[in-house]
C-alpha cells in the first residue's frame, strides 16, 4: 500500500524528526574547528619565543 503525501507542517513530531535525520549530512570525519584559517594579524607569543631562540643560538655559533 502506497503512503499518502503529508505536508511537513502536518506531520507528527517524530515523523518530522525522521525526515530531518534523512536530509541531514555528516561532516564525514572532518572537524570544522580544525578547518579555520589562522589569523595572521593575531599576536602569537609562541612565534615570538621561537624567533628569539633562533637568534640566541646563532649568537653562540
Amino acid at each position: 500500500m502506497e503512503e499518502k503525501f503529508i505536508p511537513y507542517e502536518k506531520m507528527s513530531y517524530r515523523e518530522r524528526r525522521k525526515q530531518d535525520a534523512k536530509r541531514r549530512r555528516t561532516w564525514g570525519g572532518l572537524d570544522p574547528r580544525t578547518r579555520v584559517k589562522k589569523n595572521g594579524k593575531a599576536y602569537n607569543r609562541a612565534d615570538k619565543h621561537k624567533r628569539t631562540e633562533l637568534n640566541w643560538y646563532s649568537k653562540l655559533i
